[in-house]
């Protein structure tokens, strides 16, 4: 489903965006679960800093002007039209400990999943207070 069609103001894009980055984030995750027996994987995961930090931005220039500038970075794109792209990025954490130990790997694959998962639930939930049921289910993230 096209999240960006369900923009109503600046809170909701803002929530959007988060959601969206999320469920980027969680296939990134489980692919790095997946395939980290496979000889030469290289673990990756979604800008989480980079993304947070332009989030900030946004959010200030909301409290200041009540607009919502969303800038691109080099990983992170906002289209004019509410599309939003995020590439992943070399984990270099994650390399080096699923060449030590794969065990201790997975467990930080699950610990960022979880962490990924509550990001997630806040924002649906804000979401869900401020739009209402209808669309919640009409995302099908629950």
């Amino acid at each position: 489903m096209n999240l960006a069609a369900l923009i109503t103001d600046n809170v909701t894009e803002a929530l959007i965006k988060i959601i969206e980055f999320t469920q980027s984030r969680q296939k990134v995750l489980i692919l790095n679960v997946n395939n980290s027996q496979r000889k030469g994987f290289v673990p990756k995961d979604m800008p989480v800093d980079e993304f947070s930090k332009l989030m900030h931005e946004a959010i200030d220039e909301h409290a200041k002007n009540q607009r919502l500038l969303l800038r691109d970075s080099d990983n992170i794109k906002f289209g004019a039209s509410g599309n939003f792209e995020a590439q992943a990025v070399l984990d270099e954490q994650a390399l080096s400990i699923l060449q030590n130990n794969r065990d201790e790997f997975l467990r930080l694959q699950i610990d960022k999943l979880l962490e990924n998962s509550i990001n997630q639930r806040i924002a649906l939930e804000i979401l869900k207070q401020k739009q209402g049921e209808e669309l919640i289910s009409l995302l099908d993230l629950n």
